[in-house]
């Protein structure tokens, strides 16, 4: 597989206040993808989302959640609670550790582990400056000093 840069200087030229989706691209590669465990990623509402990720064999004290500048990084130690004598293992309990980039104000509402599934619940919540909202036109003329 070839990886392929781009030089995007021009766009910083005319760009204002978009350092952080200049690092989103420079990072845009910081997975190699794996494939394990697999998930999915559920749309519930326009501001809320679901990571459902198959974590057989996995329990709370193998699992760990954290959110560090926008990265959403979930980890599963299988080495824990191991000293089990096996005559033979077919079913595979490996280490894993699966990022996801967060959009500013996604915050980590929730997180369960059901049946061998872990759901992390999302939610966007915009600060209220953020929001949209209607500015009022004066019909008064602007005094300039």
């Amino acid at each position: 597989m070839t990886l392929q840069t781009f030089d995007l200087t021009p766009l910083y030229r005319t760009s204002i206040g978009f350092d952080r989706l200049a690092q989103m691209l420079d990072t845009i590669n910081m997975d190699v993808p794996t494939g394990y465990p697999p998930y999915n990623i559920e749309k519930l509402t326009d501001n809320k989302y679901c990571i459902t990720m198959a974590v057989s064999g996995f329990d709370e004290a193998n699992l760990n959640i954290d959110v560090k500048e926008n990265i959403l990084s979930v980890t599963g130690d299988s080495s824990k609670d191991d000293n089990r004598e096996y005559l033979y293992k077919g079913i595979s309990s490996r280490n894993f550790e699966r990022r996801f980039r967060l959009a500013d104000y996604v915050e980590v509402e929730s997180a369960n582990l059901s049946n061998g599934l872990l759901n992390i619940i999302l939610v966007r919540e915009l600060p209220e400056a953020m929001k949209p909202r209607k500015i009022e036109i004066s019909t008064s003329k602007v005094i300039e000093g």
